[in-house]
């Protein structure tokens, strides 16, 4: 009679399910906080770590030591997969926390430009370096611990609370900069009070490393490390055998790439947008950001669970073809809602800097003429939060089952490796450039809409491969793995 497969890990195997998802989203979500508190404080910060006397420069060097970050994430994933796939995925992720938060600590204390010339951003793009390193290597991790915990059948589910800390770590950080806002005034803020958002991730990092530190290893990693079948070579396994590779690449070009577009068009766009097209005040704009993320948080887990019933391609391949064909009539909507009539926008070359200077233009009404727009005073902000909330959960159907397609896409042995490298190039790569190219689009041509037509381009690619190469790996048994190894002396 054949051995039974499991669909699930022994008793003895297992932390407890509660503690797997507590101790991986816990440290997520501060990774998260920490990477997008950077973001989320753009129209304060750039300023302050770049020569001052022209806005527009320093906005887009703001945005463009934000996209650094994002550019190295990918080589934080090969680095820190590499060592989750040799040492284990529990290591590998308790050193990212700490590299995160250390980095993050890092700015509350960094001298400004006025202060320190370019010393300043200098040691800020070092920084966003570090901080992009260590989040290539935490999702990864992340994800794989939690779906070598669970059973086969409720993977989507599962995996998608490691979902949802991306878009409740930038809630959070929103959170933290509107209340200490709120806690002092402006001068105070402008003067000093950035910094402490920035240095609260010490105190939650120490939090999170306390769970993690008590956690076990993966059963699956455990159990094929102690039946030598883990792999020693993870990167050339990964990357040298075509049938992997090419998985790798189908992964990037039909699902992370859209994955990564709709998920930042929807969060991180939609707030430079409101700030620097709209001219909502940028307090403002973080709270209406804040409320449409919170209502659109749990559907992270509706989709996750439904990809469960119906599949993961499905539910991915309509999120990127419903965003691409509603980007261009929402955020002529949200125009409209903001209430400043913004048509176009102006780009004057500095003649010292050469730096492009971005200005939204709106028509007089005595005149008629294109003049300045002034800061949106009568938006309607309800309209705004529900444009907003659509967009996350275009955001939520593909983010949703993703972690559970990649990690049934991959052997366990490669897993960590294989995982992390297609994501942080989508994310990383296609959407953390979003913001710069979006914003560098509407400055070169003057059309507040230019900025869309690369997450459209990017949505429409990714659907095409999709539809043809992506395999549905709803129903996959990740834990036949394991019986492998019990199985083969009786059988030699």
């Amino acid at each position: 009679m054949p051995a039974k497969i499991p669909t699930s890990p022994a008793a003895e195997q297992r932390n407890p399910i509660s503690q797997v998802i507590l101790g991986s989203a816990t440290g997520t979500l501060i990774e998260w906080y920490d990477f997008y508190i950077f973001g989320s404080l753009t129209a304060v910060l750039a300023p302050k770590f770049y020569p001052p006397g022209n806005d527009t420069f320093a906005l887009i060097a703001y945005l463009a030591t934000f996209a650094v970050g994002f550019l190295v994430r990918p080589f934080g994933a090969l680095f820190f997969g590499r060592i989750g796939d040799l040492v284990g995925r529990r290591i590998a992720f308790i050193i990212t926390l700490t590299i995160m938060g250390g980095s993050t600590a890092a700015i509350g204390i960094l001298p400004t430009f006025k202060s320190a010339g370019w010393f300043s951003p200098v040691v800020l793009i070092l920084i966003r370096m570090l901080q992009g390193l260590a989040l290539g290597g935490e999702y990864g991790g992340a994800a794989v611990y939690v779906a070598e915990h669970v059973e086969d059948r409720k993977r989507g589910f599962f995996t998608s609370f490691i979902q949802i800390t991306a878009s409740l770590g930038l809630f959070m950080s929103l959170l933290v900069i509107v209340l200490t806002q709120q806690s002092m005034s402006p001068a105070s803020f402008q003067a000093w009070g950035w910094r402490l958002p920035f240095l609260l991730s010490l105190v939650l990092v120490t939090i999170s490393l306390f769970i993690r530190i008590r956690m076990k290893e993966s059963p699956i990693f455990q159990q094929i490390k102690s039946a030598g079948m883990h792999s020693a070579k993870p990167l050339t396994d990964a990357f040298t055998h075509w049938a992997n590779l090419k998985q790798v690449l189908i992964s990037l070009f039909g699902a992370t790439a859209g994955q990564g577009v709709v998920w930042y068009t929807g969060q991180f766009y939609a707030l430079f947008y409101l700030q620097t097209i709209l001219r909502v005040n940028p307090r403002t704009a973080n709270i209406l950001v804040a409320v449409a993320l919170v209502f659109a948080m749990p559907f992270y887990t509706v989709f996750g669970a439904l990809s469960d019933r119906i599949g993961r391609k499905k539910l991915m391949m309509a999120a990127l073809l419903i965003s691409l064909l509603a980007y261009i009539p929402i955020y002529k909507a949200m125009q409209q809602a903001a209430g400043n009539n913004v048509v176009s926008v102006s780009s004057v070359k500095d003649k010292v800097t050469g730096a492009i200077k971005l200005t939204p233009l709106t028509s007089d009404a005595a005149t008629g003429k294109l003049v300045p727009a002034k800061e949106a005073a009568t938006a309607n902000y309800p309209l705004l939060v529900a444009l907003i909330f659509v967009q996350v959960v275009f955001g939520c159907m593909i983010y949703g089952p993703i972690a559970a397609y990649l990690v049934e896409a991959f052997p366990a042995k490669i897993r960590y490796t294989s995982v992390s490298l297609p994501y942080h190039v989508g994310n990383g790569v296609f959407g953390g450039l979003l913001p710069l190219i979006g914003l560098s689009l509407c400055a070169g041509t003057g059309n507040i809409y230019a900025g869309l037509y690369y997450p459209i381009a990017v949505c429409a690619l990714t659907f095409l491969v999709g539809s043809v190469f992506l395999r549905e790996t709803h129903g996959t048994l990740i834990w036949q793995e394991i019986a492998r190894p019990a199985e083969s002396p009786a059988q030699d």
